[in-house]
């Protein structure tokens, strides 16, 4: 079947802020869904299970986030990678990248199934996680990485359909897979009263049935990204690619996690209605990373596709366009976390203590969503540059050196929950100046 390459989805002609916005807005929507059924899902919990099995969900987060985001890192490098031959209009090498990036997914799913599975119970020890939530947290992590393989496959698929500048379709699948994923939590916590493990099958499942759809349309197109079975392997070149621009950004988010599960694990020490509250929070929280991911995504495609292009002028406006609008958004989010914390947190659970945590986390935190943004999109745009190495050191340092520095020293004397929360905070903020600073110097040599 003869391939082309979409017209319609290129982000290197037309108006830059109409792209940018276009691109990132089905983004939103569908992240959105997908966050509205990740709260949906520890609401259920909470209140038809309770704490103790709201704690066990939420402790969880973390530790996968570490071993998920690993692979994100190196989904994210073929995305930038088959951005830039499509801003460069090479068919071969895109149809080369696309293959190569699925043949990295088919490892790495054998892998992390493997590690999720066979060490869930060990990662949990480490953590210090309560005797009286172990059981149920170890029952989570062991089938939801047992069904790990959809997820990082429908992460591979939707940052090919993103690189080619489609970011609908990746909302019609969240879209259903979300609301597959709460019909199936009330099917099997409600009615079946299957406990936990209901939750992580209920969320296996709807992960299947968006790697599915996913599918089904990358082996559909007429596209030059077409999926075609006989074609996958590695090519080592476009691997080597892949490696040079995934591996940093792989590193960077794991050692990010890396930080946060160290946190998670100062927080376990405080009890599980602690663990319940700030897990309530960082559902909530979840919220304010949508317009920072999109805008991310955004223009991470955006810099990678002009780049390819050589259309350095528009790559200057649209980083400017796509920054300030996400310190905009997300600040808005922000104010309104701080205002209506406490409403918020009960929606979860309606103990005293467990709303206390997650309102004094929300207060602390809630404000500086700006600086948040700022880190992760500035990240994003480094990417697309072509220089991902420079946000593994900042957040290295700052994200991670820092956190664990102050947990291992004044979080040994001064054992007070709020040191953990503003953490964050001063960390984002330390990240903030860093970039401020190195986006100056590139803008001021014509990087960009």
């Amino acid at each position: 079947m003869t391939t082309k390459i979409s017209q319609k989805n290129l982000m290197k002609v037309g108006d830059y802020r109409i792209k940018i916005i276009t691109f990132a807005l089905p983004i939103f929507i569908g992240h959105l869904f997908q966050q509205f059924s990740n709260t949906a899902d520890s609401i259920i919990v909470g209140n038809l299970i309770g704490p103790n099995a709201l704690a066990a969900v939420s402790s969880t987060g973390s530790l996968v986030y570490l071993l998920v985001g690993f692979f994100m890192g190196f989904s994210s490098g073929a995305g930038i990678l088959v951005s830039r031959y499509i801003g460069a209009r090479n068919e071969k090498r895109i149809t080369e990248a696309v293959h190569t990036s699925i043949a990295v997914a088919i490892f790495f799913s054998v892998v992390m199934t493997i590690i999720g599975v066979g060490l869930s119970p060990t990662f949990l020890t480490w953590l210090g996680t309560p005797q009286e939530v172990f059981h149920d947290a170890s029952l989570y992590l062991r089938i939801y990485f047992a069904g790990i393989s959809a997820l990082i496959f429908y992460n591979t698929f939707v940052s090919i359909l993103q690189a080619s500048g489609d970011s609908k379709h990746p909302l019609y699948y969240l879209v259903i897979s979300s609301i597959t994923n709460i019909l199936l939590d009330i099917l099997f916590i409600s009615y079946f009263h299957m406990g936990v493990e209901g939750a992580a099958l209920a969320t296996v499942l709807s992960e299947i049935l968006s790697a599915l759809l996913a599918l089904w349309r990358l082996t559909h197109t007429t596209e030059a990204i077409r999926i075609e079975f006989k074609k996958i392997h590695i090519h080592k070149m476009h691997l080597d690619t892949i490696i040079r621009y995934g591996l940093p950004t792989a590193l960077q988010a794991s050692v990010i996690d890396l930080g946060n599960l160290l946190v998670q694990s100062h927080i376990n020490s405080f009890g599980n209605l602690a663990m319940a509250g700030v897990g309530a929070y960082q559902k909530i929280e979840g919220f304010s990373f949508l317009p920072v991911t999109s805008f991310s995504i955004a223009l991470s495609t955006y810099v990678s596709q002009n780049i390819g292009a050589k259309r350095m002028d528009r790559v200057r406006k649209g980083i400017s366009f796509g920054i300030t609008s996400a310190l905009i958004a997300v600040e808005i989010i922000g104010l309104t976390y701080f205002f209506f914390a406490p409403n918020l947190i009960q929606a979860f659970n309606s103990d005293p203590s467990v709303i206390s945590f997650g309102v004094s986390r929300a207060r602390i935190c809630s404000l500086f969503y700006f600086l948040l943004a700022y880190s992760h999109v500035s990240s994003a745009v480094m990417r697309g540059l072509g220089k991902p190495s420079v946000p593994m050191f900042v957040m290295l340092f700052c994200w991670c050196f820092i956190r664990v520095s102050v947990l291992l020293t004044l979080g040994k004397i001064y054992h007070f929950i709020e040191l953990a929360f503003w953490l964050y905070p001063i960390t984002w903020a330390l990240s903030s100046i860093t970039y401020f600073i190195y986006m100056k110097k590139l803008k001021k040599n014509d990087v960009f």
